[in-house]
């Protein structure tokens, strides 16, 4: 266990009535904290740059903006490239909704896709990691990490130039002073499986 995880039987900041884990077929438990920040990541299906259009692009940050609000879960920062798309958001009382949500989006933007390139039944997506971050250098960290994550795969040398992250959003909106605080952090030191 890492210091930015809880794992099951682990202590939780908040109390056990609040939360819940959930074991899903092979994969890990995932834990559920209402409110909590979760840092989360899905790849395409054997890393594929299916997302290889600015439209394409668009309609994967469309999707997450739109199951999220559906939801209920307030997004803090996200960055979509070619082949997978991070995002940290913190969720809603009932954060189980996870799943759902991201079954949306996936499902919306697979058939989109499919359709566009003529290949019904076409696997897009592979599968996603959801991390509960219970410190709070562990989000400040994350935040960083997603909002530069264009500049972490040399798509740009600014993650600002970068339309489909929110660095700009958040350079634009977020008080100089937590500004200057995400930003201090180390992206590019933070350990986390991005092999895309």
């Amino acid at each position: 266990m890492n210091e930015d995880t809880i794992e099951s039987g682990s202590k939780l900041p908040h109390s056990k009535e609040s939360a819940y884990i959930t074991r899903w077929a092979h994969s890990p438990s995932h834990l559920f904290v209402p409110g909590a920040a979760y840092f989360v990541t899905a790849g395409t299906s054997g890393k594929k740059p299916l997302l290889n259009t600015p439209d394409r692009l668009s309609l994967v940050l469309s999707a997450i903006f739109e199951q999220a609000t559906t939801f209920g879960w307030e997004l803090q920062a996200w960055a979509v490239m070619s082949n997978h798309y991070h995002f940290v958001a913190h969720a809603p009382e009932d954060a189980a909704t996870l799943k759902r949500m991201l079954q949306a989006v996936h499902s919306h933007t697979a058939r989109t896709l499919n359709a566009q390139d003529n290949t019904p039944g076409r696997q897009v997506w592979f599968q996603y990691r959801d991390t509960c971050l219970t410190y709070q250098k562990s989000y400040l960290a994350r935040l960083n990490y997603v909002h530069n994550n264009p500049v972490k795969h040399g798509l740009v040398q600014n993650a600002e130039q970068y339309p489909w992250c929110s660095m700009n959003w958040f350079m634009r909106e977020a008080q100089t002073s937590f500004c200057n605080t995400v930003t201090s952090f180390k992206w590019d030191k933070v350990s986390v499986p991005d092999d895309y």
